[in-house]
């Protein structure tokens, strides 16, 4: 039952974040939407820090486990680019998930004022970096590692642009197609500046 509570409060908390921000969440709304005493918010967590922490934290473990199976289906079948960006652009414009993609998003901004959120945030980066990566090596292009980070960054820039301003992904698929074209054409070793 206690899991159930807490697990229920940090839910309301991703999707008030999402809908009002960090700065329209307070112990209280959370409290309300949640069905639960403000005691029993405070008891589950000592501070609002602790409990964004956790928020996020409990995103970035369903990302983490969202994105372990992605990453195995390209690694078990090097799909092809159309498939990759394919499955990339569905997971972005899932529609069931905008609140918590907004909510992730405030959260990263709430990490670089909170060294505790900033551990948490850099794990799903490194999530999306390691789909990023298989992707990268199912299609042949070389020092995945390396380059999967510009990968994770076009996404997120496109997935910002079609939050704020409601632009669909449609280009995603075009700026990925590009980006990844550019990477693989005739380079067999790094070129730095």
């Amino acid at each position: 039952m206690s899991n159930d509570v807490r697990r229920r409060i940090l839910d309301v908390t991703l999707d008030l974040i999402g809908e009002h921000g960090i700065d329209g969440v307070s112990n209280r709304i959370i409290a309300r939407r949640a069905g639960v005493s403000l005691g029993t918010l405070t008891y589950h967590f000592a501070s609002r820090d602790d409990l964004l922490s956790e928020a996020l934290q409990l995103f970035v473990d369903e990302e983490i486990g969202r994105l372990t199976v992605l990453t195995s289906r390209i690694e078990d079948d090097p799909a092809s680019l159309q498939s990759t960006l394919g499955t990339a652009r569905d997971a972005i414009e899932d529609p069931g998930a905008r609140t918590k993609q907004v909510a992730q998003l405030e959260l990263y901004l709430h990490a670089t004022r909170n060294p505790d959120v900033e551990e948490t945030a850099a794990r799903c980066f490194q999530a999306y970096d390691d789909v990023a990566t298989s992707a990268l090596r199912a299609l042949g292009i070389p020092e995945p590692e390396r380059l999967a980070p510009l990968i994770g960054a076009l996404i997120d820039g496109f997935e910002l642009r079609r939050l704020a301003v409601g632009a669909p992904a449609v280009n995603l698929a075009e700026g990925l197609s590009a980006l990844v074209t550019g990477l693989g054409a005739g380079r067999s070793t790094p070129q730095h500046p």
